[in-house]
């Protein structure tokens, strides 16, 4: 099979190259139906902006899986988060966290209660915040996958203020993908790899996932036709009954990905079991601050009593979305009361939550 292959970035978006691989995609999906998950919020919102599912094949589904690092953010580290804004300790985030509802309240809500809850760009941004306020500690709530962790660790690992903290709630993605696989109620037949992690993490990471299980993985870039081209990639590997991995974002991954980067998230953490909010408990799934660096540690230096955390909502379907059993317009809550407005989930607070983004793009419009 030869695949349109775009070369020119002009042409990422082209509609008529589009519709091309949309009879590419029919003439080639495989004869039962296939579930494709992702797991990248920036992937949802090309696909559902640019209206690609009306180009997929009948029986062929792509959903968004726990691509959404606000969404898997658990309960029980933002109430760490909240308490210690409560009790004095400035707190530093990215904007997104500072809406999620926690068991009782969001850092936003905290602050407005008095918190000290501030919204930085990154963790450099928190760290400089800590040496204009020497008399206070300054707590860096950390969220993110591969592609915001070398960040944390490029300033745990250059001599930070000795009042800056870090509270790490970084997640690494292959274990993610291993455990959807693993003992999924529904199944997976293949995934699309995050491009941003990827440039970290390298194609190569992902391969003992796809032996392991025999499930392709196709690393996918962020343009209309970039996703379209994986996906052409990920169902010819289904008619063949390959399960490979495939890089079909070359311009900006390579196989073994950025070393220098890898080397600082090495320095700094050491993998752990982690929890992911709707999810439950991953192996292996976290970065945690390395001991020799524990004096900035806020769980080591500013332990508070963490609470057993309130992930499912009510009536809220986001763990069903997260785990790629359900969409956004499965749930009775969606655009009736939960809204980018009023939260319910946190798949309906992040930009590349499911939820919000169908609510701002609709889950299928036409091309």
């Amino acid at each position: 099979m030869t695949e349109p292959r775009p070369t020119s970035p002009f042409e990422l978006r082209d509609p008529g190259q589009a519709r091309e691989f949309a009879s590419l995609l029919r003439r080639h999906a495989p004869p039962d139906p296939v579930r494709i998950v992702h797991v990248c919020g920036t992937h949802e919102m090309a696909i559902a902006q640019h209206g690609l599912r009306s180009l997929l094949p009948e029986g062929v589904e792509v959903l968004e899986g726990p691509g959404c690092p606000v969404c898997v953010t658990p309960t029980v580290d933002l109430d760490r988060a909240v308490k210690l804004a409560l009790g004095g300790v400035i707190v530093c985030t990215f904007g997104d966290m500072t809406r999620v509802p926690g068991t009782r309240v969001t850092l936003a809500e905290a602050r407005a209660h008095g918190a000290d809850v501030r919204v930085v760009l990154s963790p450099s941004d928190a760290a400089e915040i800590a040496r204009q306020n020497p008399g206070r500690r300054v707590v860096f709530f950390a969220v993110g996958f591969e592609t915001t962790a070398p960040g944390t660790a490029a300033v745990l690992l250059d001599s930070p203020p000795e009042n800056f903290l870090v509270l790490a709630s970084h997640k690494l993605i292959p274990p993610a993908l291993a455990a959807l696989v693993a003992e999924p109620p529904v199944r997976i037949a293949a995934f699309l790899a995050p491009g941003h992690v990827s440039t970290i993490i390298g194609a190569g990471a992902y391969r003992p996932v796809a032996e392991r299980y025999r499930v392709p993985i196709v690393v996918a870039g962020f343009e209309p036709l970039d996703i379209l081209y994986a996906i052409a990639l990920v169902l010819r590997q289904l008619r063949e009954g390959r399960a490979e991995v495939e890089n079909a974002y070359p311009r900006a991954v390579t196989e073994e990905g950025n070393r220098r980067a890898q080397e600082l998230l090495a320095q700094a953490f050491e993998p752990s079991d982690a929890v992911w909010r709707g999810i439950g408990t991953i192996p292996g799934s976290g970065l945690r601050i390395r001991p020799e660096l524990s004096r900035w540690d806020a769980t080591h230096e500013l332990p508070v009593a963490a609470e057993e955390g309130e992930d499912k909502p009510a009536g809220c379907l986001c763990s069903e979305v997260l785990l790629a059993r359900a969409v956004p317009a499965d749930c009775p809550l969606f655009r009736a009361s939960c809204t980018p407005l009023s939260p319910v989930g946190p798949c309906m607070v992040g930009s590349e939550g499911a939820c919000n983004v169908w609510y701002r793009y609709g889950g299928r419009p036409d091309l």
